[in-house]
């Protein structure tokens, strides 16, 4: 499963449905996936303290950590040109669908038009 920024925002600041659904989830014994520009954006927010960035990047670095590289890339550019999304999402949504994996997140609005993507909403 790929998780979406919001998923991972959600976790950390303790909301219960989430850490529910992701517990039963890791018992499952379900990959979790975080791409580049998601630990990019957990990571960038200004008033974060340097406890709460060594924090969340130790949390972070339980994940499996997947880079942009060139095919997801290409596949992130034309997600963007077919359904006019943020650079973000269609990285995000890329990478879901080169892993043929579920995307997990609570924005369904951005996401459901794209076909190929398998969402899962919480």
């Amino acid at each position: 499963m790929v998780l979406d920024s919001n998923i991972i925002i959600a976790y950390l600041v303790g909301d219960k449905e989430v850490i529910k659904h992701l517990n039963y989830w890791k018992l499952e014994e379900k990959l979790f996936f975080i791409p580049a520009i998601v630990e990019t954006e957990i990571l960038s927010f200004p008033k974060m303290t340097v406890k709460e960035i060594e924090m969340t990047t130790k949390f972070l670095e339980t994940f499996i950590f997947i880079s942009l590289d060139r095919a997801t890339s290409r596949l992130a550019a034309k997600l963007r040109r077919e359904y006019s999304i943020k650079l973000a999402d269609a990285s995000i949504a890329a990478t879901a669908i080169f892993l043929e994996v579920p995307l997990v997140t609570r924005n369904i609005r951005d996401f459901k038009k794209i076909e190929e993507l398998n969402i899962i909403s919480i």
